[in-house]
Parts: C-alpha cells; structure tokens; sequence
C-alpha cells in the first residue's frame, strides 16, 4: 500500500448519510481521483484498522473528552493480515488548529518487543528513512512516558480522494466503524465483539495542507453538511465503556459474562454525561 501521508494538515469532519456519501462521489470525482487502494473493490473502498494506546486512566481519552488544544493520540495502524506488511507506528498530534502526523513503519516480528520496551533500532523498520526511525523513538517516548498499553481496535472501510500530481487535498469517507476492546497487540483484522459506533452513517473527512480549497467549501453548501467532532477512539471506548479497557480493574476482578458485563456497563455514565455542564 502506497504510503500518502499528509504530514501538517488541516481537517474538518462530518456526519452524513449514505445517500449524500453517493452524491459526494459524483461531486469529487470533478476535482480529485480515487485512491489507487480502493479500485476495483465494493464501494470502492479498504480496510483500515488501528490499535489505540492508551494509560490505565485513559489520560489521552480524557484529553479530548476535555478539549484539551494540544493533545495527541497513539497508534499502531494496518491494513491486512499478512506477515510480510509493516505495522505502522503513529503519532497523530494536535496542535491548536493543525494537525501533525509522525509515523514508521515496523516489521511485524518487532511489534511485541517494541511496546515491552526494547530501545529502538533502524532494524526494526522496514525502512532505513532516518524519519521513520525518528518518528518511532517519538512514539516509544511518549508511550513511555504515559505508560500507554493497547486498548481499544477500531476498524473501518475508506473510500477516499486524492490528488493526481501532489498532496494538497484529501477526501475520505468511513463505513462501518466498528469499534471493540483489546488490551493486548493481536493486530488481527478480524474482530470478536466489535460494535458499531455511528450504525449507517458515515465520516466525511476534508483533509488540506494550505488553503482550504474553494471547492470544498461549495461541497459543504451544496449538500447542507454541518461541521461536527467524530473521533474514532474517542467515541468507540465511550461506547464501551471505560471500565472495559482498564487492564488493572479487569485482572483483580473474577471475569464476566458478556450479559453481566454490558449491565455493568450500561450503569456507568457515559463520556459526555461525566463531562456535562463542563467548559
């Protein structure tokens, strides 16, 4: 898979419908072009899957949840299951406004050793980019640092737009966002409990380095869209609730039945009732 990452860029997010997603299609295909990784596939979109890492306290859910401005998020991203393909090491950063992505990609036999801390090495990656390697001691530190462990797998399809000839714009719309614990590196696509976070609906992402392009504002009025937060990890772990991700609470406890279990849940509240009433 062809690596297109946006390094610095701004991005807006949406909820919409399938049958605007369809019209959106029609009205991108004037300016941008498929990614090359969705052609020939149904709706023309991939899969993606991301392990999120987080403290036992989920400092970095909180971080959001209170809208911290400068705030990041940790995670190890893939795309199959197959041996021979690097699991990428990110850093998705926020900055006011602006956001920063750092990544590189590992070999899949160094995955393990890496998150029990072994010190990093250019041969741990698939390539000798010094960025890569740069950017993975970044995440090493910082997974450190915050003592962060797997917690939550989301996975999703990507249907997504890109330039011809540079990286200035992006549009991606996400299907099926499936959300469900997982507290130690399976990086398996396959999902056991996974549950859906927005049901039918989709997110639209407008992804730009500079200027935000006068096309995507017409896009915006065009189909009505309304400008809203949509995040993955965020929204996926208070869907399932905090207290499932918590390795400590979850080991000193006798397990549960799925029954019991989402009950027990259920009488938690949720992210936004525990932050209602909050700045």
């Amino acid at each position: 898979m062809k690596d297109k990452l946006q390094a610095s860029r701004f991005e807006q997010k949406y909820i919409i419908t399938e049958d605007i997603a369809l019209q959106v299609r029609e009205f991108v295909r004037s300016y941008l072009e498929l990614d090359e990784n969705g052609v020939g596939k149904p709706n023309y979109s991939y899969p993606v899957h991301s392990l999120y890492l987080d403290s036992d306290d989920l400092n970095l859910y909180w971080c959001t949840i209170n809208g911290d401005k400068n705030r990041y998020k940790l995670r190890l991203r893939f795309y199959n299951d197959n041996a021979d393909t690097p699991i990428f090491f990110e850093i998705k950063r926020r900055m006011n406004n602006c956001m920063l992505k750092q990544r590189g990609g590992v070999r899949r036999d160094a995955v393990q050793l890496l998150l029990d801390g072994q010190f990093t090495e250019i041969s741990h990656l698939v390539s000798r980019d010094p960025k890569q390697l740069v950017a993975l001691q970044n995440f090493c530190h910082l997974m450190f640092e915050r003592r962060a462990t797997p917690k939550v797998h989301i996975a999703y399809l990507r249907e997504a737009y890109v330039p011809h000839d540079d990286n200035s714009a992006r549009l991606t719309m996400d299907r099926l966002v499936r959300a469900e614990p997982e507290l130690t590196a399976r990086l398996s696509t396959q999902m056991q409990n996974g549950v859906v976070v927005w049901g039918n609906e989709i997110v639209l992402e407008l992804k730009f380095t500079n200027r935000f392009p006068e096309w995507f504002g017409d896009l915006v009025r065009v189909f009505g869209l309304r400008q809203c937060g949509a995040a993955k990890y965020v929204d996926g772990a208070a869907l399932l609730g905090e207290y499932r991700l918590d390795a400590r609470a979850r080991s000193s406890q006798p397990l549960m039945s799925a029954a019991r279990f989402d009950r027990f849940s259920a009488s938690i509240p949720s992210a936004k009732e525990a932050t209602k009433g909050k700045p």
